[in-house]
């Protein structure tokens, strides 16, 4: 099987994404090339073919342009599967791409199954496996759900065109507002889920946080439900943290709030299910009702 992956570059930097792509086609056990519009000077270092376009020529992004740079890329490489990461440059582009070419796409890819691949429904509670019937597919990865792969070698390298009419200019990236807490430079977080059950409980979290002299997050049902502000929430649509100790209270383990905090040292889980998906990532796994649970912990932390 051979897969093209599509690389990204913000701000003139080959996306540590790019890692997570190399784990999928490594996991598929497909020979893989990449397809980058990027910059020279930062270019990923693998053992393969690299469809190259310069960034300073293309832009960064541009939809019409970066489709025509990898279909160029598609008809010269003739891959079986064309993967992007699911995010907002593959959200946008990889539907394109799919459309020009008349393929199947499974978008949020979550794992990989002997007859197709894995993505989450009913809002993360369930996964069903898709098998594309089209002879080339489009993927998108969900990020944090294959463990990166950081390979060596210098690629192949192949300067390719295309034509740069657009009815569209990137203009410029628009950081988010400033303003809640910043979570990334916590040592220790204390993570609300849904499991806590109702707004109330959301103390015995800020009671825990307060003892470790951390923070409190949340994954997004508590965010959702109106318990925690938006700053708080953690997961690929929040804030990226890598706490020395990271608390999960109540949080069953969605791929989505997995990605985020993936890189904490130590995870404690707190869970009354003991099959929750938190529990392949925890360190320490507590089967029990946090209700009743995290007073005594605090109690015991106080003494």
């Amino acid at each position: 099987m051979k897969t093209l992956l599509v690389g990204e570059c913000r701000e003139g930097r080959l996306s540590d994404s790019a890692a997570e792509l190399f784990g999928f086609a490594n996991l598929l056990g497909a020979e893989s090339a990449m397809v980058l519009v990027g910059a020279s000077d930062d270019l990923p270092c693998f053992e393969g073919r690299l469809y190259f376009a310069d960034a300073r020529e293309y832009g960064e992004y541009n939809p019409e342009v970066h489709k025509r740079l990898v279909l160029k890329a598609v008809e010269l490489e003739r891959p079986d599967a064309v993967v992007f990461m699911h995010s907002s440059y593959g959200w946008d582009l990889a539907p394109r791409i799919a459309a020009a070419m008349r393929s199947a796409q499974v978008s949020s890819v979550t794992g990989i199954e002997s007859d197709g691949f894995m993505v989450e429904c009913c809002n993360g509670k369930m996964r069903r496996t898709v098998r594309p019937l089209t002879p080339v597919v489009v993927l998108t990865l969900q990020p944090g759900a294959f463990s990166g792969l950081h390979t060596d070698g210098v690629p192949d390298m192949l300067m390719i065109e295309a034509d740069m009419t657009s009815p569209v200019e990137f203009v410029r990236y628009e950081p988010p507002p400033a303003g809640g807490v910043d979570l990334s430079r916590a040592a220790v977080i204390v993570g609300a889920g849904r499991g806590v059950g109702k707004k109330e409980h959301v103390e015995l979290i800020r009671e825990l946080a307060a003892v470790f002299g951390g923070e409190v997050g949340a994954s997004r049902p508590v965010i959702d439900a109106g318990w925690l502000e938006r700053s708080r929430q953690i997961g690929t649509t929040g804030q990226s943290v890598s706490p020395a100790l990271y608390v999960a209270c109540g949080i069953s383990g969605a791929i989505q709030h997995l990605a985020g905090m993936k890189g904490s040292g130590f995870v404690l889980a707190v869970n009354t299910d003991p099959d929750a998906p938190i529990g392949e990532l925890a360190d320490l796994f507590v089967v029990a009702d946090l209700v009743q649970f995290l007073p005594v912990l605090t109690a015991k932390l106080q003494q």
